[in-house]
């Protein structure tokens, strides 16, 4: 028997305005066809003045929690995933821990944008292993409509807002919890996918730019690698898994990832028709709903991945 993160809690927020294709196009020059034939997405919600990345990573938070049945006050680590922060320092994380009315805890962010989650819950799973907190919420949180350029109908009609979060706890458990983390990252391939400003460079926020084709292409070969490598940590075969729970950047990618690994697309969890891509909220996101909605039950072998800028990817196999 050995000290694993299980998953006590889930929880999600997605700002109340949903902007439909429909809407898009009055926007953009584009249409509902174009988008879901090369995308699969259908609606995709957008944060209003006073929401922010750390006010939806809160919801989502409480959420977890009350799910859970813990009180915020147990929480001894915050490890939030956000590449929209709601400033340049101090970490979002630390808003979230006021907000939740915890007066001391470890409160931190991790920036690897799509990716970030599987970072964040990684860098949780070790934490707590290592005895520095007994109950860990690991958090997803992105404003990405503040990033975009409303005018490039390539990009502006991928992303939305919104934030997932799960309430870990160390236990002794033999196959139940994290079973299994892989993360990568290769840094040549900046320009495929990045936002063109800094604090250090620009002094500007920038806008988010993307070579779709050539990320593609990435993603799909990525993220099978990533996704076998992880099962074999695990000591798992794909066909043992009950649900992919991937990063939802497009339907496209989602089915050819499936097909490359030969695993019935039926237990892919898809929820990028109605989201979008929430990047670092999309794998906690479509967790908690699925969670919620029945799919995912107690016993279930999920395995979490994810692809973002950088680039970077990662993987989890999960015991749930």
């Amino acid at each position: 028997m050995s000290r694993r993160s299980i998953i006590v809690g889930t929880g999600s927020a997605l700002p109340p305005r949903r902007v439909t294709n429909a809407e898009l196009a009055e926007r953009v020059e584009t249409t509902h066809e174009w988008i879901v034939e090369r995308t699969g997405i259908e609606a995709r919600h957008i944060a209003a003045d006073g929401e922010t990345t750390a006010t939806l990573a809160t919801e989502a938070a409480f959420k977890a929690l009350a799910a859970a049945g813990v009180a915020a006050e147990k929480v001894g680590l915050i490890v939030l995933a956000t590449a929209t922060p709601d400033q340049t320092f101090p970490a979002s994380a630390t808003r979230v821990q006021t907000a939740l009315g915890i007066d001391d805890c470890i409160a931190f962010d991790v920036a690897a944008v799509c990716t970030g989650f599987l970072y964040a819950l990684s860098v949780a799973d070790n934490m707590l292993k290592g005895g520095m907190a007994e109950y860990a919420l690991v958090i997803g949180s992105e404003t990405f409509s503040r990033i975009l350029d409303w005018e490039d109908r390539t990009t502006c009609v991928l992303f939305g807002d919104g934030a997932g979060a799960i309430l870990l706890r160390s236990v002794e458990a033999q196959d139940k919890g994290i079973l299994a983390t892989k993360l990568h990252a290769d840094g040549r391939h900046n320009d495929l996918l990045f936002v063109d400003g800094g604090v250090s460079t620009t002094g500007t926020v920038g806008k988010l730019r993307m070579r779709g084709k050539e990320v593609f292409r990435h993603a799909v070969t990525n993220l099978a690698a990533v996704l076998i490598e992880t099962l074999e940590a695990a000591g798992h075969e794909a066909g043992e898994v009950d649900w992919v729970v991937p990063h939802q950047a497009n339907k496209r990618i989602l089915d050819a990832t499936a097909k490359k690994l030969g695993l019935d697309p039926a237990r892919v969890v898809v929820t990028v028709d109605q989201h979008a891509n929430t990047s670092a909220a999309s794998v906690p996101l479509a967790f908690d709903t699925a969670v919620k909605d029945g799919r995912i039950k107690p016993g279930d072998l999920i395995v979490l991945e994810a692809m973002g800028g950088g680039f970077t990817w990662g993987a989890a196999v999960v015991r749930y």
